[in-house]
């Protein structure tokens, strides 16, 4: 490390290869022969190294992607990074390393090249905020436990040790037609002279489809349990349930960032790359079923249980997602008329998609609703039950991809809308994933423009006693989605920001925390440049991000009322991860969501997660959800021609044409303009009225 070369991205070539790093999006220019890890540190990545470079502690792990990168603009060749050394051959000898994994102070530059950090190699490993939320559920597993005594082999009756079983599930507990697998006779001889005659079976209670069959037999009585798994895959992470499926309580919960980001942080990038890259699709497929697999791995672990004991799993995911998991090429999903392979719900075995869970464990995929309306959309439908609501209630999951629900007991409107991954922190120039030391809270003071915030991992504020010594070991690496909400939308209310979405300078607003940026300005929220820190600034492309967002979900919902016939609606319900962080009244400042009374608007939490545990505790609740979703009517964003109408009011903070009049009894918001050529132009809630000539 001592002989590094000059990595000063400021002075590096334009001919200089192009590092681009995911997930976080930084890149930058670097000589050749520039170390992977000197890369990072210079852009501000965030990747561990405790030994200093020196190839010892593997912390700085990373995985290189070679292919044609069209989001990225860059194509990776097979040699854009340096050629495996000894250091890496002798630590993988040793301690083993993932097959494509490279150590970041070992590989060196070598030509432009897209490099994604895994979660483990990053010192502010995201934390993944997805829960199970409690909620009643009556219990109806698929498989359940059967202790059972079996008639012993006699020389006048020559049946087979199964066939004995069978019939003893039959007699003592009314089975019929129970079925099983070749592992099941290839122990079964030993348990059950072992159990002396008695033992106890799992046994998957079947469908319309298929008979119940026996999973797993124990000798004598078993007194432990078995497993399900609730999992809901989506774009940017991957949060899984483990269940005891004799109690329902959820044993353990965890997350980690879908592994596909590195081939795209949207869907549409990744269905892009499936296109341009021969055998993208399968390599994304793998891709998610190796995270997917590592994930159980640790659920497993956390519960201190064997993972052959998972004999079930529900699966929630938006279509693309559901394609890549399945290995079914996602092309057509990019074009219209956004075909599905299939939409209705599937019923398969773990070992076809490569699951290390138990090798005979049943997976059910819950139904899509249609091309761009997954079965993480009917998971919320089933968490949610808008189809048994009195009242007019718009449920939207908040995430990469929103999925958006309207409904009541006459019926229920669904689609989704493209908000891309802003909310999550990404195509901001300080935004992070939320993870310690991440800003979520925000408020600026109207008089003094002057800021206050709460990071992840700290409860103090920023302006009170003990602020610094609560962050101590975090420090503010970057502000969150939910940060980067309450921050634009407090910066609209302290009039630094006029309705079409441009800071004002220093002079128009009256604070010098308005700097110049380019040729426009931006809001610094925090310097931490003395103490060698970053410098964390809202920009105007910042705010640009999340206005198209923003604009793209509240357009979303306002084409499902008019499909409705309403203007209002009595209740907003946020769901998803992200949702359940968001302030209602910050959301409607920026125009997210409709106006609506702040007290109705709630969150669900994880409600895609909650609906697959309900269909993985309830089998009931599978033929529930599958006779709902065919009653849903779905609304195609892509071919109204209204959306755009609303997109572009709905660009506007908060809206240009929509006037927010319950909004307007709890917050007024300044009459500013920073145009500098409508300096004289007077605005009305994001409206310029246009002077008469005269």
């Amino acid at each position: 490390m001592a002989n590094d070369p000059v990595t000063d991205p400021t002075q590096a070539s334009a001919t200089d290869p192009l590092v681009v790093f995911t997930p976080s999006g930084k890149r930058g220019r670097f000589p050749v022969g520039t170390p992977v890890l000197t890369a990072a540190r210079q852009l501000g990545v965030d990747l561990d190294s405790v030994c200093g470079g020196r190839g010892i502690c593997s912390k700085c792990q990373i995985t290189p992607s070679y292919g044609e990168f069209s989001k990225h603009g860059v194509s990776v060749s097979d040699d854009a990074l340096s050629e495996w050394n000894k250091v890496e051959q002798r630590y993988k000898d040793k301690r083993g390393l993932i097959d494509g994994r490279r150590l970041g102070c070992q590989a060196t530059v070598q030509g432009d090249v897209v490099i994604d950090v895994p979660p483990e190699s990053q010192v502010h490993r995201q934390v993944v905020r997805k829960r199970a939320e409690a909620r009643e559920v009556t219990m109806n597993p698929s498989t359940r436990l059967y202790y059972v005594e079996v008639e012993e082999p006699d020389m006048h009756k020559p049946t087979g040790d199964m066939e004995r079983l069978i019939e003893a599930l039959d007699s003592q507990w009314g089975l019929k037609g129970v079925q099983t697998d070749l592992h099941i006779l290839q122990c079964l001889q030993p348990a059950l002279r072992k159990g002396n005659w008695k033992v106890t079976v799992a046994v998957h209670l079947g469908d319309a489809s298929q008979s119940p069959k026996i999973m797993h037999i124990w000798p004598g009585y078993y007194e432990g349990s078995v497993y399900g798994l609730a999992v809901d895959l989506g774009s940017t992470t991957i949060a899984a349930h483990l269940c005891d499926l004799k109690t329902g309580q959820v044993v353990a919960s965890s997350g980690i960032m879908n592994p596909q980001i590195r081939f795209g942080e949207d869907l549409m990038s990744r269905v892009s790359y499936s296109m341009m890259n021969k055998g993208g699709d399968q390599e994304m497929t793998a891709a998610v079923r190796e995270g997917m697999n590592a994930l159980f791995t640790q659920i497993a672990a956390e519960a201190e249980i064997d993972k052959a004991l998972i004999v079930d799993a529900v699966f929630v995911c938006n279509p693309v997602m559901h394609h890549l998991f399945l290995g079914i090429d996602p092309f057509e999903l990019g074009q219209a008329p956004f075909a599905l392979a299939t939409s209705n719900a599937l019923s398969l075995r773990a070992i076809e998609l490569n699951l290390n869970i138990h090798p005979a464990a049943r997976v059910y995929l819950l139904p899509c609703i249609a091309g761009h309306v997954g079965a993480d959309a009917a998971a919320v439908a089933l968490s949610e039950a808008p189809d048994k609501s009195e009242d007019l209630v718009l449920v939207v999951d908040v995430g990469t991809n929103a999925e958006i629900l309207l409904g009541n007991k006459e019926k229920v409107l669904a689609c989704s809308s493209p908000t891309g991954p802003a909310f999550e922190g990404a195509q901001i120039s300080s935004g992070q994933r939320a993870a310690p030391g991440a800003i979520e809270r925000v408020e600026i003071n109207p008089e003094t423009k002057e800021p206050r915030f709460r990071v992840i991992g700290s409860d103090v504020w920023s302006d009170e006693e003990g602020f610094a010594q609560s962050i101590a070991t975090t420090g503010i690496t970057g502000i969150c989605g939910s940060g980067i909400i309450e921050a634009i939308a407090e910066m609209r209310m302290a009039g630094v920001l006029d309705a079409s979405g441009l800071i004002g300078s220093a002079e128009q607003t009256g604070t010098a925390r308005c700097i110049q940026d380019g040729r426009t300005n931006a809001y610094m929220l925090w310097d931490g440049s003395a103490e060698g820190g970053p410098t964390i600034t809202v920009t105007n492309p910042d705010i640009r991000a999340i206005q198209m967002a923003k604009a793209a979900l509240y357009s979303g919902a306002r084409l499902l009322m008019d499909k409705f016939g309403v203007e209002k609606v009595d209740r907003v319900v946020l769901a998803g991860a992200f949702g359940a962080h968001i302030s209602a009244k910050h959301a409607m400042v920026l125009g997210m969501i409709p106006d609506c009374e702040l007290d109705k608007v709630t969150s669900a939490g994880n409600a895609a997660g909650t609906g697959a545990r309900i269909a993985l505790l309830n089998l009931e609740a599978r033929g529930e959800i599958e006779e709902t979703v065919r009653n849903i009517e779905k609304i195609e964003t892509a071919v109204e021609p209204r959306f755009q109408e609303h997109f572009v009011n709905a660009s506007a903070i908060p809206n240009s044409a929509e006037p927010f009049p319950i909004l307007g009894t709890v917050v007024t918001l300044p009459q500013v303009n920073f145009n500098s050529g409508g300096g004289d132009a007077a605005e009305d809630g994001g409206r310029r009225r246009r002077r008469r000539r005269g």
